[in-house]
């Protein structure tokens, strides 16, 4: 079973936040949490939320059949990040020009699901 989590428009450049995702694909959901607890960036708080959300989810689906899955049977399937809408600004120039200022989002999505070995 799997489960997804989604956050859109996260006001920072989609290249900061591959940095973070780039470390948790693939390992388990608690080793998970923990490298982006103390990962050196801003963009691992989002993560984590992200994460922390998925595996609620995966949490909530198994809790209609009567289960309940704990983080470390819960891997980390699959994680990525998409462009989001640019916001374009005007910074005034020397000699009467303008220098455009491109404020970049993006879209992170995680997929967790059980892990098959027990």
């Amino acid at each position: 079973m799997e489960a997804m989590a989604l956050k859109k428009y996260i006001r920072s450049s989609p290249r900061k936040m591959r940095l973070v995702i780039d470390m948790i694909r693939g390992k388990r959901a608690d080793e998970a949490l923990t490298i982006l607890r103390f990962a050196n960036k801003m963009a691992a708080k989002d993560a984590e939320m992200v994460l922390r959300s998925a595996i609620g989810n995966l949490n909530f689906k198994t809790k209609d059949e009567g289960g309940y899955i704990d983080e470390v049977d819960i891997i980390v399937k699959g994680c990525w990040v998409n462009q989001g809408p640019t916001m374009k600004r005007i910074r005034p120039a020397p000699m009467g020009r303008a220098f455009r200022i491109r404020k970049r989002t993006h879209h992170l999505t995680i997929v967790v699901a059980e892990s098959m070995v027990a």
